[in-house]
């Protein structure tokens, strides 16, 4: 079997309205058929984001004492309730023709949660599903997070996994609507600090493995933010 080659690409810490319009104009480029499959890693500021599926009670302060703490508020297509990214959280979003991954969504949503979970393995970490929900969990608690977007069967947003989030910025909302949801980081499991990009190339790597792809690694911010 001849495997694709596909582009991951460290777009570093970088504001989300910046990364959600290049993940739009890169999904709108790949519905064309002008470019290839894509993955896109990095952070962000302190950011809230509330999927089709959210409620505003679970923001659980208003939004103006959001916003006066630096913590922007966006309410976007991804499907799924509310969550929080911020720095120590590496973000992923996959822009992915699903054509080529049997228009699947849930085995889709299955793969990339086969990524994360391989990855925290090779930190000694054991991550697992749970039935009926979306994500990864350690123990009962929730260490990534999965909403996506799909159009003509192409998909963009993706994943959040905990590094070394400061989980107390959790507190704020109802975690992906769920109220009796605990959330955990890679660094609170190992006791100790896990540089992100570090972990964006074990991830690279799995979604590599996962998707039958051939990744080719850029870490030039510029080139990233330059696609078409």
């Amino acid at each position: 079997m001849i495997l694709r080659e596909c582009e991951a690409y460290w777009i570093g810490r970088v504001e989300y309205g910046e990364a959600l319009e290049l993940q739009r104009q890169r999904a709108s480029a790949r519905i064309r058929g002008e470019v290839e499959d894509c993955l896109l890693l990095g952070e962000h500021p302190p950011v809230i984001t509330l999927g089709r599926g959210a409620k505003r009670e679970h923001l659980r302060v208003e939004e103006r004492v959001v916003k006066a703490r630096g913590i922007e508020v966006w309410e976007i297509e991804r499907g799924g309730d509310v969550t929080f990214h911020g720095p120590g959280q590496l973000v992923g979003y996959p822009i992915v023709d699903l054509t080529r991954h049997g228009k699947d969504l849930h085995l889709y949503m299955r793969k990339l949660e086969e990524v994360l979970i391989r990855t925290l393995i090779l930190y000694g970490i054991q991550g697992e599903r749970r039935s009926g929900e979306t994500g990864v969990w350690i123990e009962g608690a929730k260490i990534a997070s999965i909403g996506v977007h799909v159009s003509r069967w192409v998909s963009w947003h993706g994943f959040a996994l905990n590094v070394s989030t400061d989980l107390s910025a959790f507190d704020l909302i109802v975690p992906c609507g769920l109220s009796d949801i605990r959330m955990t980081s890679m660094a609170s499991v190992l006791r100790r600090e896990v540089p992100v990009q570090s972990v964006a190339e074990v991830v690279v790597h799995e979604f590599g493995q996962v998707f039958d792809c051939i990744l080719k690694w850029r870490t030039h911010r510029a080139v990233a933010l330059s696609l078409p």
